[in-house]
């Protein structure tokens, strides 16, 4: 394997590189983040938490669908924007309550796939899909998603919370394979048990709740490497992490594995005495889960194979989220 090549592949990734517009939005929404007094985690999270009293927090989270999959696969576009959702909480560590969408349709053949294709995921995941707004007369075809959830405010995962010493875990449902029209879709909840499925978001909020986790993120677009770049951004932190200890499924090559968007998959910090149970635990419910490496203070991502370490991210020269 050429490592430096792989680690180029990593930084110019689409799914790295296009979250660098976010910086916008926060610039220009800054002064809005928390006008009520109430807002407990903004923007730069999974989820926002809104604070409703009694230790509890409302999590608010919002994803849009790529065209990409709209244009090739309506279906899988619906069922994607249930599971991204889900995950955004299930990341946060609360339960997942309910969802609405916008939706805007150019082309009535897509319509019912794509409904079809949400209904299977609320079904799949238990969370309903309680209503939104339709353009139907859409000059093209898009599908946005937001989720409401709920959690304890004082056991709520945030990925502000990294702390220099801990040690970085990989959880991957490695029991899946890559979607066969996005090859980076690592599926892995289609063809598994509702039950089982639904068992991977409390398995987390199960560790939230009990102290276990100090920060996280669920895996998303920018792959392992990239989301968890983003929580040491909003953390201010480095890591070095080695790359053979990243749980994956052999069948993929690294390039792969670490661009994919996993159907369950997480990266978490958390003191070391801890690890050994949130490793035993994940595996109860199909997630294998390892210690890939150390928060540091420095504000670059080291990646380390065989005797090699480069720089991937370094938050002064090529950040994320460019989160200041």
């Amino acid at each position: 394997m050429d490592f430096k090549n792989l680690v180029c592949e990593i930084q110019q990734f689409k799914g790295v590189s296009r979250k660098s517009s976010i910086n916008n939005v926060i610039t220009l929404l800054k002064e809005s983040y928390n006008v009520s007094g109430n807002v407990v985690i903004d923007i730069g999270d999974d989820a926002s938490a809104i604070d409703i009293g009694n230790n509890q927090v409302i999590l608010l989270a919002a994803d849009g669908i790529w065209g990409d999959i709209m244009n090739v696969n309506p279906y899988w576009a619906g069922y994607c924007s249930v599971l991204v959702n889900v995950n955004d909480i299930a990341a946060m560590g609360g339960k997942p309550l309910a969802m609405v969408n916008i939706m805007s349709i150019s082309n009535d053949e897509i319509y019912s796939d794509l409904l079809k294709g949400i209904k299977d995921g609320c079904l799949k995941f238990n969370v309903p899909m309680v209503g939104g707004h339709l353009h139907p007369d859409g000059e093209t075809d898009s599908l946005g998603v937001a989720i409401v959830g709920i959690a304890k405010k004082d056991k709520i995962i945030t990925s502000f919370n990294a702390q220099t010493g801990d040690k970085i875990l990989v959880a991957i449902d490695l029991d899946g394979k890559p979607h066969e029209m996005f090859n980076l879709n690592w599926d892995t909840t289609y063809d598994k048990d509702p039950q089982l499925v639904q068992d991977q978001i409390t398995a987390v909020q199960y560790l939230a709740e009990h102290d276990y986790i100090k920060s996280g993120k669920d895996i998303s677009n920018p792959g392992i490497l990239g989301t968890l770049e983003m929580l040491l951004e909003t953390s201010n932190k480095g890591a070095d992490v080695n790359l053979e200890d990243i749980p994956r499924n052999e069948t993929v090559e690294w390039v792969d594995w670490l661009r994919s968007y996993p159907g369950s998959g997480f990266v978490f910090t958390a003191s070391e005495d801890k690890c050994e149970f949130i490793k035993e635990y994940l595996a109860k419910y199909s997630i294998e889960t390892n210690v890939v490496g150390e928060v540091t203070d420095s504000n670059s991502l080291f990646l380390n194979y065989k005797d090699e370490k480069i720089e991937v991210f370094n938050q002064d020269k090529n950040p994320v989220l460019i989160f200041k």
